[in-house]
């Protein structure tokens, strides 16, 4: 999780140096060729800006969310953050691993798939030896947990 915060927070804080800093700048310089209803410059330092300022706002509410995390709160015995879950491919006849991860840290093709993803959605919640459906791209998927391990117990 803190390499989460600090990922974010280096984005915010090249965001904050970018709409303090160089887009300020840019702004003057366009303002110096003149007519601003045709300065395609101004335009797009303006439109830069506006894009800037929201972003700080999502990571803004991002962090916040994320200092909210108590992991003492997190279930002890069935999936959720954290967790690292060995499925069973009922229709495939195959063993799939999965970290369940925030999205920032998705990764689905190192098995990392975050919480709000269709697969992590319905795994959340769930126990070790229950049977979860999933509706995927390729179409209904249906998977056994054979193994569950949560944040909370020492992994490989």
């Amino acid at each position: 999780m803190e390499s989460v915060r600090k990922k974010i927070q280096e984005e915010l804080d090249l965001l904050e140096e970018e709409i303090h800093f160089k887009l300020p700048k840019e702004i003057q310089k366009a303002r110096e060729f003149g007519d601003l209803r045709e300065n395609a410059e101004y335009k797009a330092a303006l439109e830069r800006q506006s894009i800037v300022s929201a972003r700080i706002g999502q990571l803004r509410r991002r962090l916040s969310e994320l200092k909210d995390v108590d992991l003492s709160k997190i279930p002890t015995d069935s999936a959720a953050y954290g967790s690292k879950l060995v499925l069973y491919d009922l229709d495939r006849d195959v063993e799939i691993t999965y970290r369940l991860v925030t999205s920032e840290e998705s990764d689905p093709d190192n098995g990392m798939i975050s919480t709000v993803s269709p697969i992590g959605q319905a795994l959340m919640g769930k126990e070790q030896g229950d049977e979860v459906t999933v509706r995927t791209e390729q179409g209904l998927r249906k998977f056994e947990i054979a193994k569950l391990y949560t944040i909370h117990d020492k992994q490989e």
